[in-house]
């Protein structure tokens, strides 16, 4: 039987294999790539990446009928990943002279790299079904919502009703004229506090969703999310709000679907298990509002509370009068 260290060696012995290990440590290539970097047949590429395959040196990806290759450095024993790394500094130090074939493969694998980046369509056919990752690693998921609000008309004034230890101020505050931040809790609005500390055009105040402190007229969005289960009476807040807002001004609503977690009411103090379309609409024409849009969001799959909806009330241009502060 054959030692796993003569396998090794064995596996390093051949120089194409070698060469073909250094640039897969550097990209993730597919054969026809790596035969023009290395500047052989395909066929023979694909002979000695089945020994690499198999030996445990690299990491095979489908993406349609293609395979990429690269080094799978992270997955290898302790003694073959010593073994890469002596080699692999030697070939380095050979690289040096711009004459040898080292040299040359980096080269080659630049030109390959670089027309491969200036086509869209193979960039993404390469990344396939790991695009969504790449860009979440790359980018994070934080600039979704900023860029969402930055549709939103210029001059507004926003108010966040309920808005709690005000973590949507510092993104409203970018697309809006003014933003008022408004909630009961004394101890929410010091943390509250410390976010706008830096936002000139943020106001925070304190009061009841029934007692708005906001002039008639003055809010051209407000926004309630996860709030309104909490209040018991219901009508006089619909009122109160479509009392601040201005003429053709919206009111965002995020909250629960109606559903039957009774437990919900002891453990959470919630008033309300969630809200119909109809139970909203309702509510709406009582203050005179109108819903324009009520809509059911995908669940997320690691969320463990009921269903979500979103809704957009709007105060109809011939009420009231526009009285900004």
């Amino acid at each position: 039987m054959t030692s796993p260290v003569f396998e090794r060696l064995t596996a390093l012995s051949e120089p194409i294999r070698v060469r073909l290990l250094r640039v897969l440590a550097r990209e993730e290539l597919a054969v026809g790539e790596l035969a023009r970097v290395l500047q052989t047949s395909q066929p023979t590429v694909s002979r000695h990446l089945k020994q690499l395959d198999e030996g445990g040196w690299v990491l095979r990806r489908k993406a349609g009928t293609a395979s990429y290759f690269h080094l799978a450095y992270q997955e290898l024993d302790p003694e073959a990943r010593m073994l890469w790394d002596l080699v692999h500094a030697q070939v380095e130090l050979e690289s040096n002279d711009p004459a040898s074939q080292y040299a040359e493969d980096l080269r080659r694998l630049d030109g390959v790299v670089a027309a491969r980046a200036s086509d869209s369509e193979e960039l993404f056919r390469r990344l396939g079904g790991r695009w969504d990752g790449v860009r979440k690693e790359l980018f994070g998921e934080g600039y979704v919502l900023p860029a969402l609000l930055a549709l939103l008309p210029p001059g507004q004034v926003i108010a966040d009703l309920g808005c709690g230890t005000g973590a949507m101020l510092p993104l409203l505050s970018p697309v809006a004229a003014r933003v008022y931040g408004i909630d009961r809790e004394a101890a929410m609005l010091e943390v509250a506090e410390e976010r706008a500390r830096d936002l000139p055009n943020v106001t925070l105040r304190r009061g009841l969703l029934d007692a708005l402190p906001l002039e008639s007229g003055s809010v051209d969005l407000a926004l309630c999310e996860l709030v309104l289960h909490h209040v018991r009476e219901l009508p006089p807040v619909f009122a109160e709000v479509a009392r601040a807002l201005a003429p053709g001004g919206r009111w965002v609503i995020l909250d629960m679907v109606e559903h039957d977690r009774e437990e919900y009411r002891d453990t959470m103090g919630h008033q309300h298990l969630g809200f119909s379309e109809a139970a909203t609409a309702g509510l709406a024409a009582g203050a005179g509002l109108t819903v324009r849009a009520w809509r059911v969001l995908a669940p997320d799959p690691a969320a463990q509370g009921p269903a979500l909806f979103v809704a957009v009330l709007v105060k109809d241009e011939g009420r009231g009068t526009l009285a900004r502060q």
